[in-house]
């Protein structure tokens, strides 16, 4: 018979609060609240223990003191036995001596076998980290370990030697040991507590505020409308909060904006659509004007022409940036003499008196993508050949040339005027032709940067303008 894996067991909504809680900032800084104050009392607590330890000594000492001076009322400094012991019991010693001007006296004694690891404890001379070593030894030390301590005796000239068992001191220091670790667990757990509210009440609840709407904007950020209201605390978290707040309104108006554009651009390209079609039909037509022998139509059908091809290709141009991005460039190794006469060849050919010069090494590679570069080029060499036919400028010639990946194109004139430089890329504005819609740069921008590369007018003048594109490097 096989055994079955034990099915997982499901989480009740108690389980899964108490999980989160132990996962909270809440209960992590009440967890290093009481590990904090813990490993700071101690460090309090081994000065406090060779404090206790040392004044255990000096009781038995001071007990051993008065023993002495009870000796001393005694004729011939002698007792009894039975004496001897209850004195001995009294001071809770073994055993007493005394010293004076070199001559030792045995002032009480114990009939009780001393057995046991002897250990000197000179009370005359100590230092702090003597002491603290010495406490710490004590918790480590056998049981049966017997004390000889050392001290200044019942007058300033004698010195006196106690004999105590160490295991009645140990047994008070782990006691101590234990009320002092109460003591620290209670303050530890009160003083946590309040840090703990305090701090989730200024900190942690503001930042599940903020945490919450975050998290619930992540979701929807287009639909989210129980924005996070700002707030009067000028700390860091309310500073976010009101950040957040001004970033959640700012988000959600440009999703409805964008969602507006979006319909508004579905409309103008069916508008577009329809009407680049009737200006095909309405082209079809001019051509067959254009044939008629009327002198008056003949006149009439070259303003239609220009008028028709104005409207298509503004249609054409809108269409075309209204793409949410250009199409993927595909990198190729292209030879850069023949694509820019590809592309003048095409740009050129209404206007014939433009003259191309192409300097460009016939052998000159650049890593491109072949249409991106073929509109680039065709683009610009259009640009320049119309602005210079408009201006008449003589002579009207086109200047090409590249090196280390940076192809530049230089016409002859006019330039470009102040406003039209400084709106080159803002669409339906960088445009000094009447016919222009300010789209085409704007475009041939957007494919550089597919590319990977940058278009820039580089100069603007009298003389001419020079464009420059950057490729990226061959790989």
């Amino acid at each position: 018979m096989t055994e079955t894996p034990d099915a997982p067991v499901p989480q009740t909504a108690e389980t899964r609060a108490t999980a989160r809680w132990f996962n909270s900032l809440s209960f992590r800084l009440f967890a290093l609240t009481v590990v904090a104050i813990l490993i700071v009392e101690a460090f309090i607590f081994v000065p406090s223990a060779s404090g206790y330890r040392m004044a255990w000594l000096n009781e038995r000492v001071q007990a051993a003191r008065i023993a002495a001076l009870a000796l001393d009322a005694a004729p011939e400094r002698s007792v009894s036995e039975e004496l001897s012991q209850q004195l001995l019991e009294n001071a809770e010693v073994l055993a007493v001596a005394e010293t004076e001007d070199d001559m030792r006296f045995q002032l009480l004694s114990s009939n009780m076998p001393m057995e046991g690891e002897m250990h000197a404890e000179d009370l005359r001379d100590t230092s702090a980290l003597s002491r603290v070593l010495d406490v710490i030894g004590a918790f480590f030390a056998p049981d049966d370990r017997i004390l000889v301590v050392t001290a200044i005796g019942s007058e300033p000239d004698r010195v006196i030697e106690v004999v105590v068992p160490q295991a009645p001191m140990k047994a008070g220091l782990y006691a101590y040991a234990r009320r002092i670790a109460g003591l620290a667990l209670l303050i530890a757990m009160v003083a946590a507590s309040i840090i703990y509210v305090l701090l989730h009440l200024l900190v942690v609840r503001p930042m599940q505020r903020v945490t919450l709407s975050v998290e619930q904007f992540r979701q929807d950020p287009g639909g989210w409308t129980k924005r996070l209201p700002p707030t009067r605390r000028s700390d860091e978290i309310g500073r976010a909060q009101n950040a957040l707040s001004d970033m959640e309104g700012a988000v959600a108006d440009s999703f409805r904006q964008r969602a507006h554009l979006a319909e508004l651009g579905m409309a103008v390209a069916k508008i577009n659509h329809d009407l680049r079609n009737s200006l095909a039909s309405a082209q079809l037509v001019s051509d067959t004007l254009a044939r008629s022998e009327d002198i008056r139509v003949q006149k009439a059908a070259p303003r239609l022409e220009r008028a028709l091809t104005r409207a298509i290709t503004l249609a054409t141009e809108t269409l075309d940036y209204g793409k949410a991005m250009p199409q993927p460039a595909e990198p190729d190794t292209i030879y850069l003499k023949q694509a820019i006469d590809e592309a003048a060849d095409e740009a050129l050919a209404a206007w014939p008196s433009v003259e191309l010069i192409n300097n460009v090494h016939m052998l000159d590679q650049v890593t491109a993508d072949p249409d991106h570069l073929h509109r680039i080029a065709a683009n610009l060499i259009r640009n320049a050949a119309e602005a210079m036919a408009a201006a008449g400028s003589d002579p009207s010639r086109i200047f090409v040339s590249s090196e280390n990946n940076q192809i530049e194109f230089v016409d002859t004139g006019p330039g470009l005027p102040q406003k039209a430089a400084d709106n080159l890329f803002t669409p339906f504005a960088g445009t000094a032709r009447q016919t222009g819609t300010g789209l085409g740069l704007v475009i041939a921008r957007e494919l550089a940067e597919a590319m990977g590369g940058e278009l820039e007018l580089a100069s603007t003048g009298p003389e001419g303008s020079v464009f420059r594109l950057t490729l990226p490097p061959r790989a």
